[in-house]
């Protein structure tokens, strides 16, 4: 009798949060008026990253409306819309959280402060924000996206002080370790920066997620690999993989158009995801394996427009290691 080998599961974030609290437990993504980035607003560069599409940081999700023309930073000593963005935390919190209690059974949330840079506000509006959002019914926590030139000391060390109580994630845009490669996509700031702050939040005893993108210009799969094993060392409990795609409106679909960028082929994609998972740490959790859109405002690769497909790709990829995501 020929026995089946066993297939491992990927240790996903999904697995740990009902692990921890015995229920599932879903990330409420919002997007508040008035953040922007330091890539964008030229404190650090302009135009922002060559493969984002500004524009499509919106703060209105259907629930609330954007508050135009208004924009904050680390160094904004006046806030008179913070009223306004506590009522967009509240509304959006309360429609997104109902339908995931009702499309897929959700019990607790972790609010996700989502769009552009999460920290990157005076701390009295930071802390407003997240006070409130961790006073919301059935809330364990909060996963705030940032960057490495985005957040101070204090606003860590008030989130290290809530993480006594809750559930804190600060996840950072670590995307490649290579200086080189962060130039060519105008990210604004060296992987030595991204290296500080994880550690120095790891150190604080913050829970860190670290976002890696694959197919970034003239990167080869070695590159890539070293950026996974790197960020791994780093300590972080968390990872988003992410294949790099083309939208409209973006200075990387100006090169793609002229012929000066060519977007990761599945296989390829595919093929240094799998060896990334294998390199993985057990306790490192995954978040995403997958990217893309669907809508006009994708320009390539065609594969990044189906997410079912993507996923069923994957495990194909995943199946003659034992491994399943």
């Amino acid at each position: 009798m020929i026995r089946k080998k066993k297939v491992q599961q990927i240790y996903t974030f999904g697995n740990y949060l009902k692990s921890k609290y015995g229920c599932k437990v879903y990330k409420v993504g919002i997007n508040i008026s008035g953040f922007t980035c330091p890539n964008i607003d030229g404190t650090v560069a302009k135009g922002g990253c060559t493969f984002c599409q500004n524009d499509s940081f919106s703060a209105s999700t259907g629930e609330t409306q954007e508050l135009k023309g208004f924009h904050l930073n680390l160094t904004s000593t006046h806030n008179p819309n913070l009223q306004k963005q506590l009522l967009q935390l509240q509304t959006q919190f309360d429609a997104i959280s109902k339908r995931q209690q009702v499309e897929y059974g959700a019990e607790k949330f972790l609010v996700y402060f989502q769009s552009f840079t999460n920290t990157y506000a005076p701390f009295e509006t930071l802390k407003a924000l997240y006070d409130r959002a961790l006073s919301f019914k059935n809330v364990v926590g909060l996963s705030i996206g940032t960057r490495s030139d985005s957040i101070t000391d204090e606003t860590l060390e008030y989130l290290a002080k809530l993480n006594e109580d809750k559930e804190i994630w600060v996840e950072f845009g670590i995307q490649s370790i290579y200086d080189e490669t962060l130039q060519k996509i105008n990210r604004g700031h060296t992987s030595q920066m991204n290296k500080e702050w994880i550690k120095k939040s790891k150190k604080l005893g913050l829970n860190v997620c670290g976002h890696l993108i694959f197919g970034l210009p003239g990167e080869t799969q070695e590159m890539m690999l070293e950026t996974a094993k790197e960020a791994y060392e780093w300590g972080i409990d968390s990872v988003k993989y992410h294949p790099l795609y083309v939208v409209k409106r973006t200075s990387l679909a100006n090169d793609f158009l002229k012929g000066k960028f060519t977007p990761i082929s599945e296989d390829a994609y595919l093929e240094v995801l799998t060896k990334a998972l294998k390199m993985k740490p057990q306790n490192v959790t995954v978040q995403r394996v997958t990217a893309g859109i669907d809508d006009s405002s994708l320009l390539s690769p065609d594969w990044c427009r189906d997410k079912n497909s993507q996923i069923r790709n994957i495990n194909k990829a995943l199946r003659p290691h034992e491994l399943k995501y």
